[in-house]
């Protein structure tokens, strides 16, 4: 008897999983607690553990490939086992399918791998030529609906091996190497470097040399395009393998200009080497492997070698332009698009969902900041202890919001919830957009509970090591650009929550006190609303309860 594993939740928000590697291949023997292979949702991998024992016989989610919850990832049963009607079970079945072998559809499955494609606009990687893998465009988080390729490592014709990288492919939160878990040769390519395309779409064929491929990349899948696929070569040759027209093009302009060993380095770090027209083979990598990075280009010195010949074409052209009309400036206008990163897509669907579902109104004032500066020195006086403004207006909110819940609501049609809890999420800029790392219960922090959490999360935020959990839930958040000096601006709500708080520069400047002008320390913030859930009067009150605990910090300790 056979059991069927599917695709598991590993979070209250998952409605998809990413096989990041598989640990075991089919025809290994597994035994309850081994790792079978490690689930990428949105925000995390994890390993997913076996809690069967038997012979692994079908992987139906290939390593880099996504799928629904409850969609079939695996059988284990029995070596041998004739498991041909478990194929064919559909997603959201029960996760574990007690199988009788059965004969009645054996005669009705065609023969001829070619009729096969033909009949089925969507063909089952089992009906394929033997060998032949199609590979997909993963869903690599929740909110991924298209891939962009940063990089092929590879090109058609080439060798490939189990473990070999075949692409970089960037998503909505990082660019991640795409590994081959299949050997054989590279038959085709669906989506060039640079190209973007939804989820599931052909992103390459691997199998046997020769094989044609022609039709399976035409009919298999869907969101793919039909006119890529058709350009696949159906030569009478079956020992050639042609690339579409244009792929041929790039593949030749790239043979002239890279050598056979590979060059680790980021899409980030080749961009901007690029840009800089320096050539990356000249970096010496400092990341894992050699990886060129980010920082290795930036500190790069390129030598005059390099740059001379840049400046020759512009001397030329200065001349020429000269000797017609001297008197015309040589200046060139310059330009460039740069493609949208996923995450950059992602940032702007949601914010515009917000902005234009929820009616924004915004309320500004000016705190006084003397106090929390004396009690913020007196407290970093402390051994161990480091805590920021920041860290006081996250105290000072979550204090607020207990007195004024209804600013930590959320809007839905049928009603207004009212949360009793505090979550307060802290906007983080990363390198390609931000993150909203939560802390939950911020009510019941300390200031100095409330730095180290901010400190950890931010930090690991940057490196992409939060956990889905730590960016989930929150009531209410706080964006801080004081530190880059600006003293007052806006925020939009980070749905659903009701209120986001922008948090600007604290300035020395000419105050009035007891009617006299003397020098203070003043912060600017600014209350975004949604005029659904919270009113003008309300986020009123909500503000001058915050001014109380910041220009009074000893109350936030009582």
């Amino acid at each position: 008897m056979a059991t069927v594993i599917n695709m598991p939740r590993l979070s209250d928000t998952m409605t998809e999983g990413t096989v990041a590697t598989w640990l075991k291949k089919v025809g290994d023997t597994i035994k309850e607690g081994d790792i079978l292979a490690e689930i990428e949702t949105d925000k995390a991998t994890m390993e997913f553990e076996s809690f069967n024992s038997g012979t692994l016989l079908h992987i139906g989610i290939e390593a880099g490939q996504s799928a629904p919850v409850d969609s079939l990832l695996a059988i284990i049963g029995k070596e041998g086992e004739d498991i041909s009607s478990l194929l064919t079970v559909a997603p959201a079945q029960k996760a574990e399918v007690v199988v009788e072998k059965s004969e009645e559809k054996t005669e009705e499955k065609p023969t001829d791998a070619a009729q096969v494609v033909k009949e089925n606009t969507a063909p089952k990687t089992a009906s394929l030529p033997a060998g032949v893998k199609v590979i997909t465009m993963p869903r690599l988080s929740d909110t991924m609906t298209t891939g962009t390729v940063a990089t092929w490592l590879k090109k058609v014709g080439d060798e490939v091996k189990e473990g070999d990288i075949l692409a970089e492919i960037e998503t909505d939160k990082a660019t991640m190497e795409f590994e081959s878990f299949n050997s054989g040769t590279l038959l085709f390519i669906g989506i060039q470097e640079g190209e973007s395309a939804p989820v599931d779409s052909v992103l390459a064929i691997i199998g046997p040399a020769g094989t044609d491929v022609a039709r399976i990349a035409e009919n298999f899948g869907k969101g793919e395009s039909s006119e890529t696929a058709k350009a696949v070569s159906n030569t009478d040759e079956p020992s050639k393998v042609t690339a579409p027209a244009s792929q041929q093009t790039t593949t030749q302009e790239k043979s002239t200009s890279s050598s056979t060993e590979r060059i680790f380095a980021s899409p980030l770090a080749k961009q901007i080497a690029s840009a800089k027209g320096i050539n990356i083979a000249d970096i010496k990598g400092s990341g894992e492997n050699g990886r060129i990075t980010k920082s290795d280009v930036e500190s790069f010195t390129a030598s005059a070698q390099v740059t001379a010949p840049s400046a020759q074409p512009t001397a030329e052209k200065l001349q020429a332009t000269t000797s017609v009309t001297p008197f015309v400036p040589s200046g060139e206008q310059f330009s460039e698009k740069i493609p949208n990163s996923t995450m950059r897509k992602v940032i702007a669907k949601r914010l515009s969902e917000s902005i234009f579902t929820a009616p924004h109104f915004y309320l500004t004032i000016e705190v006084n900041m003397d106090e929390a500066i004396k009690s913020r020195a007196t407290i970093n006086t402390i051994p161990d202890t480091k805590v920021s403004f920041n860290d006081m207006v996250i105290k000072a909110c979550a204090m607020a919001l207990k007195k004024h819940l209804k600013v930590n609501s959320q809007w839905a049609d049928d009603a207004i919830t009212i949360n009793h809890h505090i979550n307060i999420g802290v906007a983080v800029a990363v390198e390609d957009g931000l993150v909203v790392p939560v802390l939950k219960f911020t009510d019941q922090m300390s200031l100095s509970q409330i730095g180290a959490s901010v400190k950890d999360m931010a930090g690991r935020a940057k490196n992409k090591k939060l956990q889905p959990a730590e960016m989930e839930g929150s009531t209410f958040t706080v964006s801080n650009l004081g530190m880059f000096g600006i003293t007052e601006f806006t925020s939009i709500i980070n749905q659903p929550n009701s209120a986001i708080l922008s948090v600007g520069a604290i300035v020395e400047k000419p105050v009035v006190k007891n009617g006299q002008i003397v020098v203070g320390n003043t912060m600017k913030v600014t209350l975004a609303c949604d005029h659904r859930t919270v009113d003008g009067a309300t986020g009123a009150q909500f503000l001058q309860t915050l001014r109380i605990f910041l220009e009074n910090p000893v109350t936030m300790l009582v």
